[in-house]
């Protein structure tokens, strides 16, 4: 992946308010963002962060909850069975005292075993090495027919296990993509994820997620964001601060 360049600049204010006048709702190209996030918040080169299935599960009790509770969830999880045939086979009742740290956890429950039940009967196993060979429209299309996946949990496995070019958007990157108009604020979360998958570069798809997600984290928060700190201020239709 090539570095960032050192010389990227934003489109000045004035060419910002004449875009603006012409009805030219995104101000900064895609390209420009990653390339100025890169720069601020540092090059982050990608490695696998488990097996499709282990990334499958911890994405699913990610759902509605901190990143705290839902790996203390999942660690419990992994603790209190040997292996996810034995999830699959366990009543329900006992895969929600593993991850009741973790939110949700009834409807979680029932949402994991139905999964690895499926997957069982489908591929004969409980893995999901077959997806490293289907092509990344394939193996999100295996992934989203599955109990419980949509479209940021497909793209999670995607792209932190299989090391594929997809997109996940989580709440940061959504809220940051329609503040910047890179994607039209009526948009919904699964027009966002078609929208921004054919905007960003392929081999710019894991630090765009990263450095979205950082921005909005720590920048261009949901209430009172830090917009006098912004580097994307000047190129920003919805400057709030």
């Amino acid at each position: 992946m090539p570095a960032a360049e050192p010389n990227t600049r934003l489109p000045t204010k004035r060419l910002c308010i004449k875009r603006r006048r012409h009805g030219i709702f995104q101000l900064v190209a895609i390209e420009e963002v990653i390339e100025l996030l890169e720069q601020e918040y540092g090059r982050r080169d990608w490695e696998q962060e488990g097996e499709p299935v282990d990334v499958l599960i911890r994405t699913i009790l990610s759902q509605n909850t901190s990143d705290r509770n839902s790996g203390g969830a999942f660690d419990s999880l992994k603790a209190s069975f040997d292996n996810w045939e034995a999830v699959a086979s366990a009543p329900v009742e006992c895969i929600a005292q593993a991850i009741e740290s973790g939110g949700l956890f009834r409807i979680k429950a029932v949402r994991i075993k139905q999964l690895l039940q499926q997957i069982e009967e489908e591929q004969g196993h409980i893995n999901l090495d077959s997806l490293k060979s289907q092509t990344m429209t394939e193996a999100e299309g295996y992934l989203m027919h599955l109990p419980g996946v949509g479209y940021k949990t497909a793209r999670c496995v995607l792209l932190f296990s299989l090391g594929k070019p997809s997109l996940p958007v989580d709440t940061h990157i959504f809220r940051v993509a329609k503040r910047l108009g890179l994607i039209d604020s009526r948009a919904s979360i699964g027009k966002a994820h078609v929208l921004l998958q054919t905007q960003v570069p392929p081999s710019r798809a894991y630090q765009f997620h990263v450095h979205m997600i950082e921005h909005g984290r720590q920048i261009c928060r949901a209430r009172q964001p830090y917009c006098s700190r912004c580097l994307l201020r000047v190129a920003c239709p919805n400057l709030l601060y």
